[in-house]
């Protein structure tokens, strides 16, 4: 029987494809399942996540900022896999009551300009064209400079471009989650793709 990933067979692994299992293995202890997908064009998802550091870091989004960002962006979109990788970026960043807030969409815990990140990331998820020039001026209000407005939009954009491939081509999230997740992250994940283990049963 011929070895999967999501919808795909599995790709030959080459030398970049092997980079990238290896740092996974280093900081994880595993390969991801969506490294496994990415095999298939390892310098693709190298280039894309260089852009999004060139997106977000050179504009003051920190480490907590981008997990609200993604975090939002990701329950709001349906992407279970993406919620539960940042989920437990920003219960570390943060708190788990935090990062359970914001997939949930209450924002409990936020500051009001980590609130409205949140908002504008859920609107870019949802239907972009929706976004108004009052939606832009409510960032501006709570401190937000157009240039980090500008960072934000590209690195959510990114992201959800980033996850619309994962998510198509069928990438069940990583069963090992479940083992160390917050149980307030994993509670408030009930949607999007379900681990490979509930798909069997």
């Amino acid at each position: 029987m011929m070895s999967t990933i999501g919808f795909l067979g599995m790709p030959e692994v080459g030398d970049d494809a092997r980079r990238i299992f290896e740092e996974d293995v280093e900081e994880l202890g595993y390969v991801m399942n969506v490294s496994k997908l990415w095999a298939y064009q390892p310098r693709t998802v190298m280039s894309l996540f260089g852009l999004l550091r060139e997106a977000s870091s050179p504009y003051g989004l920190d480490a907590r900022q981008r997990s609200i960002l993604v975090v939002a962006c990701a329950s709001a979109f349906g992407d279970s896999y993406c919620s539960l990788s940042w989920g437990v970026r920003l219960a570390a960043a943060a708190d788990e009551a935090i990062a359970s807030g914001v997939l949930l969409g209450t924002d409990a815990g936020l500051s009001d300009q980590e609130r409205a990140m949140a908002r504008w990331a859920r609107k870019l998820a949802r239907d972009p064209n929706q976004t108004t020039e009052a939606d832009v001026q409510e960032l501006r209000d709570v401190g937000i400079s157009d240039d980090k407005i500008f960072a934000m939009t590209a690195f959510v954009a990114l992201r959800l471009a980033f996850a619309t491939v994962n998510d198509a081509l069928g990438v069940p999230p990583d069963s090992e989650y479940r083992t160390y997740a917050p149980a307030a992250v994993l509670n408030a994940v009930t949607y999007g793709r379900p681990f490979l283990d509930d798909i069997a049963s």
